[in-house]
């Protein structure tokens, strides 16, 4: 174990100290978020109290920091917001365009004067976005004898099926009546891109179905406690934080915002005691082999999106005919699907190999390289791979290189602090009603 740094509490001490020092991840050594870990550790010792654990102070530490503390995810750079009445086409182009899997939904018809609550409706995600019309061209796609497919959409409690895409259902019927459903699915869903369901669907008409993710947002006094809760056990993936008196989001608090915090306090004493540990003395993998959801190499990519869609799960492994990976497909990998040109349409019908091929040598796409771990590494080194990476998921693989676990943010956070009984109180009632099938 290393020994503590001296703990300093100014400014210039910090970055004097940077000019000559170096963290280790060979940067310097006074950061935002190392100031961040240094807080918790003055915190830690603090603390006279020998009988609590080590989760009870940590939880005691990230309890007494704000969020307003945390460093500003996108470098002081503008909120990216999309209004209600964009398309669905056109938050997909705000998405791709920004680099970012999700956005806080902006109500156009609310006043100038409105409060945060009335001002923000939602966040729209690719996942979302995929879902919904993954819904779709599987409606699209279902065989009905007797049923329109504007009936079929209402008995399934969607939006009607519009243009190309119930167009598509319909002559896939009609040409091959036996067909799998696979391909059928593919054929509505390569008609959605162009189809009045994706060009003309506003945003605000998806919102409460499926994992339509809720507003729901840090104030400035709320705790770094609050906020990793909900980036874990609530299953959040970014938080707003509002600033209440201007009613605008300050700062948004992603998955990988907070990995690269947990990274930037390696060699803290705190962290250090509790990264040293391996998965296997942690419990972790809490995702077991049996568990995982997977694709084969020479099936379609769209039925990994399918797959995802089904499970509730965020990413897949692509495996080879002896059952190792090989690659890693994620819902926000939908938008190659969904940004194909007319030319490019038979990007929708790859397997799920040449989609991974084909989206890295589109746009040098290196987040479908898997990452992968074994149970005998320590939590520290699977953060600092996470941060480098710029991932919140690592595959555990045995000795052979067989899939053997995952690992998430959440599960990693999940270890590092817990909820204690009654901790919420009424803080979701802003949000309530919750969506159907809302992730919270």
């Amino acid at each position: 174990m290393q020994a503590r740094r001296e703990v300093r509490t100014k400014e210039e001490q910090w970055r004097e100290d940077a000019a000559v020092e170096e963290s280790p991840l060979g940067s310097a050594r006074w950061s935002p978020e190392a100031e961040i870990g240094m807080r918790v550790e003055d915190i830690w010792d603090s603390l006279d109290q020998p009988q609590l654990s080590h989760r009870d102070r940590l939880n005691s530490c990230f309890d007494a920091i704000p969020v307003a503390s945390f460093p500003h995810t996108f470098g002081g750079a503008q909120i990216v917001e999309i209004p209600s009445d964009a398309t669905l086409a056109e938050a997909v182009d705000i998405l791709s365009r920004h680099r970012i899997i999700s956005a806080p939904v902006r109500n156009v018809d609310a006043p100038d004067d409105a409060s945060w609550i009335d001002r923000y409706i939602g966040v729209v995600e690719f996942a979302g976005i995929a879902v919904w019309l993954l819904h779709q061209s599987e409606a699209a796609a279902a065989r009905v004898d007797d049923l329109g497919a504007d009936e079929l959409a209402a008995k399934l409690g969607t939006v009607a099926l519009e243009g190309a895409a119930a167009a598509a259902a319909r002559e896939q019927q009609r040409k091959a009546p036996d067909q799998s459903a696979e391909g059928a699915v593919t054929e509505a869903f390569g008609a959605l891109p162009s189809s009045d369901l994706f060009n003309k669907t506003k945003v605000k008409d998806i919102s409460g179905s499926f994992r339509w993710a809720p507003f729901l947002a840090l104030q400035s006094s709320d705790t770094f406690l609050t906020m990793l809760l909900l980036l874990s056990k609530y299953r959040m993936k970014s938080l707003p934080v509002v600033d209440i008196g201007e009613g605008t989001i300050s700062n948004v608090i992603t998955q990988a915002a907070v990995v690269h915090m947990l990274a930037e306090c390696a060699g803290l004493h705190w962290f250090e005691d509790w990264g040293a540990k391996s998965l296997a003395e942690l419990g972790l993998p809490m995702i077991s082999p049996s568990r995982l959801v997977k694709v084969r190499h020479d099936e379609p990519a769209l039925k990994a999106f399918r797959q995802m869609r089904k499970r509730g799960v965020g990413g897949i492994p692509v495996v080879d005919h002896t059952d190792k990976p090989i690659g890693s497909i994620m819902i926000k990998d939908v938008k190659h699907l969904l940004t194909a040109s007319e030319a490019n349409r038979e990007y929708r019908t790859l397997t799920a190999k040449e989609f991974i091929a084909n989206a890295r040598q589109s746009s040098g796409e290196r987040q479908m390289n898997i990452i992968t771990c074994k149970r005998d590494d320590s939590v520290k080194d699977i953060i600092l791979k996470l941060d480098a990476e710029k991932r919140q998921r690592i595959y555990v693989v045995d000795e052979q290189g067989n899939l053997d676990g995952l690992i998430t943010l959440r599960d990693i956070i999940a270890k590092l602090v817990y909820e204690p009984p009654g901790y919420f109180g009424d803080f979701f009632n802003g949000v309530i009603p919750l969506p159907q099938n809302s992730r919270v």
